[in-house]
Formats: structure tokens, sequence, C-alpha cells
């Protein structure tokens, strides 16, 4: 039980999720665009100071083109094995 992080602490596995946007060859500025934040706003949630929205996790999903379990995967790792 001491392992188990805090509910108030963002669960994003932001490693996983930068890895992609690599691969993905987009620039955090057109994602956060495509998105709706703006890069700044992206970069809070990139660095744990704010969370993504759900339909953020949903657009970049389709933008990322990521499977339901890649995309849970990145978004809820504490509930994925």
């Amino acid at each position: 039980l001491h392992d188990a992080l805090p509910i108030c602490c963002p669960v994003t596995n932001v490693t996983r999720l930068r890895e992609v946007i690599d691969k993905s060859g987009m620039s955090i500025v057109a994602i956060s665009r495509k998105i709706g934040i703006t890069r700044e706003g992206f970069y809070k949630k990139l660095n744990g100071e704010t969370e993504f929205k759900a339909s953020e996790i949903i657009t970049l999903s389709k933008i990322l083109g990521l499977s339901k379990l890649d995309r849970d995967k990145i978004f809820l790792p504490n509930e994925v094995n």
C-alpha cells in the first residue's frame, strides 16, 4: 500500500507519450493546435503541472493513431498491467 500513488498526482506516462510524439514526426505546436490548447499549456501537461482532459486524450489518440490499449498505457498506466 505504501507504493501506491496519491490520487492527487498526475498518472500520465509522459515518457511513453513523448516517445509516441517523437515517432509521429509532428511538432508540439502542431499537436497543441490540433487539440485546441496553447504550446505552453501542452508543455504544462507534459511536465505534469496539469492533467489532460478526456476530450484532449481522445483527440491526441486520434492524431497519434493510438490503439485503446496504447492510450490506456499512456493515460491510465496504473490501471493497465
